[in-house]
């Protein structure tokens, strides 16, 4: 792209777009540090001579975050991996788009990273059941009645689970009452998001729907927290996943440039175990430190610590 500002059109000024949807690099990071963290959370806080990681439930985003279920597959084969989008914006639950009100888990198009050979459930979640569950964790009404079901300390840290994070939490409940999970099972979902982020959403809430009422919690926590059914939830056969796959070619291939050819190594299962190599990433990580070392700055922050 030529510099705009300069009279010199010999100057060129390079701008490259890391593209989040399509850099295997993000879900390089998560395979390998995320998959990791939560195999060493498993075995240090909840493994015994009864459980079973039984499943990883991630709504999609950017495709990066469920790389960990690639991970946790070597570990643990028989892993359930599930997708989470949002009810209003079935993409990989039906093919289908629309707007929704969970930020940030993604929209109208699979991420080219997504190995989708890889997912066995979609959980396509119902945005008002979201936004009821926030106002519960959150107004003192609803935090009043959460104290008579679960400790106080989990109802007290419920401010840190926002919209996307509750959206998660649901699948979890949806996932487990499918697979009919016990006692045994863990399941993990990454909680992405705070209230920090939310209050002119609590705000909107209640302009809408009025002061919240101990008989809203009442019917909220029926409605959205006992009464999550498995509605809504679709087990991917083989053939789904190859559907899937091929659903990738209408955004990457017709509008993004990729090949066809390109679309067919992605469901290469070879492809992914060498874009997930150990070998791939200590390469990056040589890069990382040569870039370091030719910067200074990682070197001065370390005098500044030791100063």
């Amino acid at each position: 792209m030529k510099d705009v500002g300069s009279s010199d059109e010999s100057e060129v000024k390079k701008i490259v777009i890391f593209n989040q949807f399509e850099k295997f690099g993000n879900s390089i990071w998560h395979y390998q540090n995320t998959g990791s963290i939560i195999e060493e959370i498993y075995n240090t806080h909840y493994k015994n001579d009864r459980s079973r990681l039984a499943a990883y439930i991630t709504s999609t985003g950017s495709a990066g975050t469920i790389a960990a279920g690639d991970y946790l597959r070597t570990q643990h084969p028989s892993v359930k991996v599930v997708a989470v989008e949002a009810l209003q914006c079935p993409t990989l639950y039906q093919f289908g788009f629309g707007e929704h009100r969970i930020e940030g888990i993604g929209d109208k198009h699979i991420p080219w990273i997504h190995n989708v050979r890889n997912t066995d459930m979609v959980a396509a979640i119902d945005d008002e059941q979201t936004m009821q569950l926030l106002r519960l964790f959150n107004e003192p009404e609803g935090k009043a009645l959460l104290t008579e079901k679960v400790s106080e300390s989990i109802v007290n840290g419920l401010d840190q689970v926002g919209i996307s994070g509750i959206c998660n939490l649901v699948a979890c409940i949806k996932t487990a009452k499918y697979y009919d999970m016990d006692s045994r099972d863990v399941l993990f979902a990454p909680m992405t998001d705070s209230m920090e982020l939310y209050g002119s959403r609590m705000q909107e809430l209640e302009e809408k729907h009025g002061p919240y009422t101990p008989s809203l919690a009442k019917a909220h926590f029926a409605r959205y927290l006992e009464g999550t059914s498995i509605d809504y939830l679709r087990e991917l056969t083989y053939a789904d996943r190859k559907a899937l796959h091929h659903f990738k070619y209408f955004t990457w291939v017709e509008q993004q440039g990729k090949t066809s050819e390109e679309l067919r190594q992605l469901w290469d299962e070879d492809f992914w175990e060498e874009i997930f190599s150990q070998e791939q990433v200590d390469e990056w990580d040589t890069l990382i430190e040569d870039f370091n070392n030719a910067s200074g700055v990682l070197q001065e922050t370390i005098n500044h610590n030791d100063e």
